[in-house]
C-alpha cells in the first residue's frame, strides 16, 4: 500500500465529498525484521571490524591525542584483527587502543541519548571533532583520522542531527580517496559512509562508496564470501531508492543465492533479503513475483518458530499487501486480521510499535476501500487511543491518526467529529512547529475543507488564505501544494459570491500549475478547464471561451475513449 495522505489530491478538482477514500497516512516503513550476521565462522575475520551498527549510537570520553595520528600500513592478507596489516607490535597496540576508545566513545553517546541527554552527547562529539581537526589541520590524514570521523558522524546520526553529517562525510571522503585499498578498517568505514550517504539521500555517492567496499572485500575474501552480504544489501537498497530496480533485484537475488548455499534454504538469515526483494517487487508493480518471496519468509518463520510466533504476523502482513495489490481485498483483509491477532496474542511487539501501527492503518485503508468504513474507523480509533495512552495526548504522532480518523468521519458525513479532531491536530502542530511552518498547512487545509462542508465559509476562507500564504512562502507560488490551496480557496469563495474576475484569475493560476506539473493534455486539468470556460462565458469573453472550449472537448473525447476502451 502507498503511504500518501488523505488530503485532497494534487489534481485540484474542487473540494471532494470523499466518494473514494485516498490512501491513509502511514507513519513508517516496515522495519527490518531480524538482525543479520555477516560473520563467516570459517574465516579468520574479527567482528570488531563492524563494531559500530549504523542505527545505534554511543560515545565516551575524548579520544586521547596520542591515538590521533596516521600509521603506515602494509599487507593485504585477511585481517586477524580489526587493524592487522600493521607490522610493528607497537602499531598493533596503538590501533587496538584507538579501537577500544572509539567503542567507548560510541557507547557513551548511546548511553547519553538513552538517558535523554542529547546536548551532552553533542558536546562530547564536538570535543572529539575539535581534537581530530587539529591533526587534520596539521596535515595528518590517514586511516585513524577517517576512523575517528566515522564514529563522530555516526554519533551525530544517532543524535538525529544530520546537518553536520554531510560536512563530516566530505572530510572523510577526502581522506579515504587518498588511502590505498589495503588500509585496515577501510571497508568498514566505506560501508558506514555508504549508509550515511543513503540516509542523506545522496544515492550516487552512497553507491560509489559501497562499490569500493565490495571491490576491496571481493579481492580479500573472494566473490562468494558471505562477508559481502552487508555491502550488497546496502547497494541494493540504494539502487532501489533511485530508480535502478533491475540492478537492485539482481543483487538481492545474488544475496539470496549466497546465503542459501552457505546457510541452507531455511536459514533465518534469508528473511531480510527476501523481504527486501519482495517489497521492491511490490513497489515495481510485480505483486505476483513478490508473493513467492513473502511465502518463503512465512514458511521459514513457521518452521523455526511455530504458527503462534509474532514473526508469523510480520510475514502475513507482507502477503496481505500482495493480495491487496492483486485486487483480492477479502483475502488481504483476512490476512491482516490474522496477522494483527497473532501479534497481540504473542506479545511480540508493544501495542504502540510502529510496525503494528502500520498494519492497523493498512487494514483500515483496505476496509474503507471495501465499503466497510465502520470497521475501518474502529481501527483508526484504536490507533489514536493506543498512541494517546503510550505517548500522551499532545504527541505530534497523534496528528496522523487524527487526520486519518477525521477523513473517515468526513467520508461518512460526520463533519462535526472531523472538525473536533482537526482542531486538536492543528493545535498540536502549532505548539510543536509554530504558526509559519509549512507542516501546519496540512491539517489546516483539512479543517478548511471540513468547515466548508459545515457551511462555515468565513472561517474556511480565512484558513485557506493562511494555508496559501504559508505554502507560497515554503514551496513557491507555482508549486503543487499552492495549487491545492488555491483549488480549495476557489470552491469556498465561489459560494461566498466573490468577484468573478478574481475567481477566474485564481483558476488560471491553478491551470498553469497543472499544465506544468501534469502536462498540457493531462486528465487533471479537465475540471479546471470546465470552470474557466464557465467564468469566461459568464464574463462575456467569448473568444477566449471558444478556444478553451475546443480544447476541453478534445480532452473529454480523449479520456472518454480511454475509459470506454
Amino acid at each position: 500500500m502507498k503511504g500518501s495522505c488523505l488530503l485532497p489530491s494534487h489534481s485540484f478538482n474542487g473540494i471532494r465529498t470523499s466518494k473514494e477514500l485516498p490512501h491513509m497516512l502511514s507513519l513508517c516503513e516496515l522495519k527490518s525484521i531480524s538482525c543479520f550476521s555477516v560473520c563467516n565462522q570459517k574465516q579468520n575475520y574479527s567482528q570488531k571490524l563492524y563494531i559500530i551498527p549504523i542505527k545505534t549510537a554511543s560515545a565516551r570520553v575524548c579520544i586521547s591525542r596520542s591515538s590521533v595520528g596516521s600509521l603506515e600500513c602494509g599487507g593485504t592478507g585477511p585481517h586477524s584483527d580489526a587493524y592487522s596489516g600493521f607490522s610493528a607490535p607497537n602499531d598493533h597496540q596503538r590501533i587496538g587502543s584507538l579501537e577500544r576508545e572509539l567503542e567507548e566513545l560510541f557507547d557513551e553517546v548511546k548511553r547519553m541519548i538513552r538517558m535523554g541527554n542529547k546536548s551532552d552527547a553533542i558536546d562530547l562529539l564536538t570535543a572529539n571533532y575539535e581534537a581530530v581537526k587539529e591533526s587534520l589541520n596539521a596535515g595528518t590524514k590517514g586511516i585513524e583520522e577517517a576512523a575517528i570521523l566515522d564514529v563522530i558522524a555516526l554519533g551525530y546520526m544517532a543524535v538525529g542531527d544530520l546537518k553536520f553529517v554531510g560536512s563530516l562525510l566530505d572530510m572523510m571522503k577526502e581522506i579515504v580517496d587518498n588511502l590505498k585499498d589495503d588500509a585496515p578498517r577501510l571497508d568498514s568505514i566505506l560501508m558506514h559512509m555508504g549508509s550515511m550517504y543513503a540516509t542523506l539521500n545522496m544515492f550516487e555517492k552512497s553507491l560509489d562508496t559501497y562499490q569500493r567496499a565490495v571491490y576491496i572485500m571481493e579481492g580479500t575474501y573472494g566473490k562468494d564470501s558471505t562477508l559481502l552480504i552487508t555491502p550488497y544489501l546496502g547497494m541494493a537498497k540504494v539502487l532501489g531508492s533511485f530508480g535502478k530496480a533491475t540492478k537492485a533485484i539482481e543483487i538481492y537475488q545474488r544475496v539470496i543465492t549466497l546465503l542459501g548455499s552457505s546457510r541452507g534454504a531455511q536459514s533465518k538469515d534469508l528473511v531480510v533479503p527476501l523481504l527486501s526483494l519482495g517489497n521492491l517487487l511490490l513497489k515495481e508493480g510485480r505483486a505476483n513475483d513478490a508473493e513467492s518471496h513473502f511465502t518463503r519468509v512465512l514458511d521459514i518463520y513457521t518452521k523455526l518458530y511455530g504458527q503462534n510466533d509474532g514473526r508469523i504476523g510480520i510475514a502475513m502482513s507482507s502477503l496481505a499487501r500482495v493480495k491487496s495489490a492483486q485486487g483480492k481485498s477479502d483475502e488481504a483483509i483476512q490476512l491482516f486480521k490474522r496477522a494483527i491477532q497473532v501479534m497481540k496474542d504473542s506479545n511480540y511487539l508493544s501495542p504502540d510499535d510502529s510496525i503494528l501501527e502500520k498494519m492497523r492503518v493498512d487494514l483500515a485503508e483496505l476496509l474503507h476501500a471495501a465499503g466497510r468504513g465502520q470497521e475501518g474507523r474502529e481501527l483508526l480509533e484504536e490507533c489514536l487511543w493506543i498512541t494517546e495512552k503510550h505517548k500522551g495526548k499532545e504527541h505530534p504522532i497523534l496528528v496522523t491518526h487524527m487526520i486519518n480518523l477525521a477523513t473517515s468521519y468526513s467520508r461518512s458525513k460526520n463533519y462535526a467529529d472531523a472538525e473536533h479532531l482537526l482542531r486538536r491536530s492543528l493545535q498540536i502542530m502549532i505548539k510543536q512547529k509554530g504558526t509559519d511552518d509549512q507542516s501546519i498547512s496540512f491539517p489546516m487545509l483539512h479543517l478548511a475543507v471540513t468547515l466548508y462542508h459545515l457551511k462555515n465559509d468565513e472561517e474556511a476562507e480565512k484558513l485557506a488564505l493562511e494555508v496559501l500564504r504559508i505554502r507560497e512562502k515554503a514551496f513557491g507560488k507555482n508549486s503543487l501544494p499552492v495549487g491545492e490551496a488555491l483549488d480549495c480557496l476557489v470552491s469556498i469563495q465561489t459560494r461566498l459570491g466573490k468577484d468573478d474576475s478574481e475567481l477566474l484569475g485564481l483558476l488560471r493560476r491553478i491551470l498553469n500549475i497543472q499544465e506544468r506539473e501534469f502536462g498540457y493534455e493531462s486528465e487533471e486539468i479537465l475540471v479546471t478547464l470546465k470552470k474557466i470556460v464557465y467564468y469566461l462565458d459568464k464574463l462575456g469573453k467569448k473568444d477566449e471561451k471558444l478556444t478553451l472550449h475546443r480544447r476541453l472537448s478534445v480532452l473529454r473525447k480523449k479520456y472518454n475513449q480511454m475509459v470506454n476502451y
